[in-house]
């Protein structure tokens, strides 16, 4: 069974000997599912961490099955398309908790937003797609908070104190402290989409937008839009891009700009450290997020150091 090189490698770079060994199964996951949903999985999209491919049902229902490491984010995930259960996010149709495997309704055309060209009606049309889909957090959860984003930026910053790749430990000890500082003042816990962004919204039947692959998050609104931000830049301007982006949604959604910027700041340091690479490689797209956050925050409200001294 031929692989796509790039999911191999992606895989492997994440999970290190577990993924190796899943990798191995996957041609039996692949025919356990045939066999269980009497199915035949046609060619696979392109591929990230997890095996995603279109098939059809006895009944001609279209679906996509996904095959995941049947890990915490699986199970997170899983959680996650239970409670959003609505019509502007993907529908599950079944799952199988022993192999990591959910089973959705295939979207039609099923286009993404990154193929939107004017960014501006993108952003107004992510804006709907929140409002659409974000609801209070459940009660009784799995789903972890943004907490486990800052836990994750102070291992970051206990195991590198000479800082990651092109990210200096200045700027991680003050991405941490303002994690924190907004984890004291948060207010209202809302349940998010976790990885909401261009690839993830897929245009669907009757002209509506449907958000995919949620990896279920509980906090701020404010804090789902940043991935959303990082995406489909340009090579040049992306700071107006991102200003303009930073407006609309503040506008549409009725947010606070400042503690949107600030959790701009400091997930974008995070996110740009998950991209380091062993070879020292990393996303320059998100590294320059870092300073164009800082950078309209300081337009807007100063210095951020007074929140964190």
């Amino acid at each position: 069974m031929k692989l796509q090189e790039h999911f191999v490698q992606s895989v492997r770079l994440y999970y290190k000997a577990k993924g190796e060994a899943w990798l191995q199964q996957l041609p039996k996951l692949i025919q356990y599912c045939e066999q269980k949903w009497s199915i035949k999985l046609k060619e696979p999209y392109f591929l990230s961490i997890n095996y995603v491919a279109p098939a059809t049902m006895e009944d001609g229902t279209e679906i996509v099955v996904k095959i995941c490491i049947p890990d915490e984010g699986f199970l997170n995930e899983l959680e996650a398309l239970q409670l959003f259960a609505n019509d502007r996010m993907v529908s599950l149709i079944d799952s199988d908790k022993r192999y990591g495997i959910i089973v959705l309704k295939k979207l039609s055309p099923g286009h993404t937003l990154a193929e939107v060209n004017n960014d501006e009606d993108a952003c107004y049309i992510a804006a709907h797609l929140i409002k659409a889909i974000t609801k209070p957090a459940p009660v009784h959860t799995r789903i972890p908070t943004t907490g486990s984003r800052e836990e994750q930026l102070r291992q970051l910053v206990y195991v590198n104190p000479n800082g990651v790749g092109p990210i200096s430990q200045q700027t991680l000890d003050q991405a941490l402290r303002i994690f924190t500082y907004l984890h004291q003042t948060t207010k209202f816990y809302k349940l998010l989409h976790g990885d909401f962004h261009h690839y993830n919204v897929l245009a669907s039947e009757n002209g509506t937008w449907t958000a995919i692959d949620p990896k279920g998050l509980i906090g701020e609104v404010e804090y789902d839009l940043i991935q959303y931000m990082l995406n489909k830049l340009p090579v040049h301007n992306a700071y107006d891009v991102i200003k303009k982006r930073v407006e609309i949604f503040t506008e549409e959604l009725h947010l606070d700009k400042e503690r949107l910027l600030l959790w701009g700041y400091c997930h974008t340091v995070l996110a740009t450290a998950w991209t380091v690479d062993e070879d020292r490689s990393y996303n320059t797209q998100f590294f320059g997020g870092i300073e164009i956050f800082e950078k309209l925050y300081k337009a807007n409200f100063g210095d951020v150091t007074y929140l964190t001294s």
